[in-house]
């Protein structure tokens, strides 16, 4: 039997809220197209530190896209070696992103505590689990840069049975402790002994969705005068001019100063831009769609919340470089509290992003994948004893070099950009959110690793 897309995390949204659709022409200082963790995230710092009248638009719902169908998990790091990018932007700019990253942590905390939010939002120590030499090494590498760099060094344990042991080069010595492997196996949560290496980091878990839905709520609230969302609006189009951009919502037109794209980057929109070179064409090349694909099931509330990712390389077409798994509190039924497990991995690359659909079926090889993770690695059990409540798959947006796009556009100061989640996308969507607020506030910023780049150059 089919399982069609069902997330956890859009099932405890208000299903009752109204909402409210562009039914006339409008003006404002700033149009934010998306209206997921990024976009919602982009509205509140820009009301905060700005006097601009603020229009946020979703051609959806809110929150249903990438933010309501992914895995909860909140956490600081690239999908990108620390080292490799230090390669690519130099020491400095690198020490600043991830230093922002890390940094966004507090921005979350400062978003839910202004808007005196009740959800749960659990931090603790995550784990990521490895089983081979050369992910070992990488890691050690990035512990060594973070030490030059003056960044937080991550604790690291090796196994003393893990069989590259002795071929680890000495300069990494004092970046990782040597422990019993069973240590690491109860750290990974896992009788799988494959896993030799386990480096911990702070990490997180929030219903995004949840969170950008009570957001709103106290936008509404807070700026009732500068403060407008609608719903089931899609831009079709977006005609940049010198000073102003036209936004064409199919029947209505927006006139807008400013235009931020908080999309995933390859929604069916066009971009003209009246006074300058084309951008359609290289914004549509920048970000490429990868289906996640995570289910959840339901057990006891027995243990504090968790996020483990296991860095080991499947052999079908669905499994990705590793599985993760999330755990946290989840009112299901009732109010009564159960331990919600999120388990992800399979993922595939779309060729043509339009084919996906949000209500197409689950498919089985995603979830034999992980059953068989499941099965093998975490629980040890017979999958078939399993009640999956939960199978969901999200669309999400990855650019040409893996760090989230923030910034002006070169070629026309009128459009913006805070997208690209690159597979871990809300503490860098929320980073965005601050920087743009700071860009229209007037603020002369440093440059970044995320700035959009000038033609030609990947941008």
């Amino acid at each position: 039997m089919a399982f069609v897309n069902r997330s956890p995390w859009i099932h405890q949204l208000d299903q009752s809220r109204v909402a409210v659709t562009l039914h006339g022409d409008a003006q404002t200082d700033v149009a934010i197209v998306g209206a997921g963790i990024a976009g919602v995230s982009t509205a509140f710092f820009a009301l905060h530190g700005t006097n601009k009248k603020i229009t946020l638009i979703e051609g959806g719902r809110l929150a249903h896209g990438a933010t309501g169908h992914n895995a909860g998990q909140v956490t600081s790091y690239f999908e990108r070696s620390l080292h490799d990018i230090a390669e690519e932007f130099g020491p400095d700019l690198t020490k600043e992103g991830q230093e922002a990253i890390e940094h966004s942590f507090e921005l979350l905390e400062h978003m839910y505590i202004t808007a005196n939010l009740s959800i749960p939002f659990s931090r603790f120590l995550g784990h990521a689990g490895m089983v081979d030499f050369d992910r070992v090494v990488s890691h050690l590498k990035d512990n060594e840069l973070r030490e030059k760099l003056v960044l937080s060094v991550e604790e690291f344990l090796i196994a003393d049975n893990a069989p590259f042991l002795k071929n680890i080069p000495e300069q990494y010595a004092r970046f990782y402790a040597v422990v019993p492997q069973q240590k690491i196996l109860e750290l990974l949560e896992t009788k799988d002994t494959k896993f030799f290496a386990c480096l911990s980091s702070p990490k997180g878990c929030i219903n995004s969705a949840l969170f950008c839905q009570e957001i709103i709520l106290y936008l509404q609230k807070t700026f009732p005068t500068r403060f407008s969302f609608y719903e089931h609006t899609h831009i079709n189009k977006v005609v940049l001019k010198q000073d102003h951009a036209l936004l064409d919502a199919v029947h209505h037109e927006i006139h807008t100063l400013r235009v931020v794209l908080c999309t995933n980057g390859f929604e069916t929109l066009t971009i003209i831009n009246e006074s300058g070179l084309d951008i359609n064409t290289r914004f549509h090349h920048t970000v490429r769609g990868i289906v996640g694909f995570m289910s959840g099931y339901l057990k006891p509330y027995e243990k504090s919340p968790i996020a483990i990712s296991y860095i080991v390389k499947g052999s079908s077409q669905f499994e990705g470089e590793y599985y993760y798994l999330t755990r946290r509190q989840f009112e299901h039924d009732e109010n009564k509290n159960y331990n919600l497990i999120s388990v992800g991995g399979p993922e595939i690359e779309l060729e043509d992003t339009i084919s996906y659909t949000k209500n197409q079926d689950y498919p089985d090889e995603a979830q034999k994948s992980i059953d068989a993770f499941i099965r093998n690695t975490y629980e040890k059990i017979d999958t078939k004893q399993i009640d999956y409540q939960f199978k969901w798959h999200g669309l999400m947006g990855y650019t040409t070099n893996g760090i989230r796009l923030v910034g002006v556009e070169p070629q026309n100061p009128v459009l913006l950009y805070n997208l690209g989640c690159n597979g871990i996308g809300i503490l860098p969507s929320i980073y965005g959110g601050k920087r743009i607020s700071e860009i229209l506030a007037g603020k002369k910023l440093t440059p970044s690793i995320f700035d959009p780049k000038i033609p030609n150059n990947n941008l």
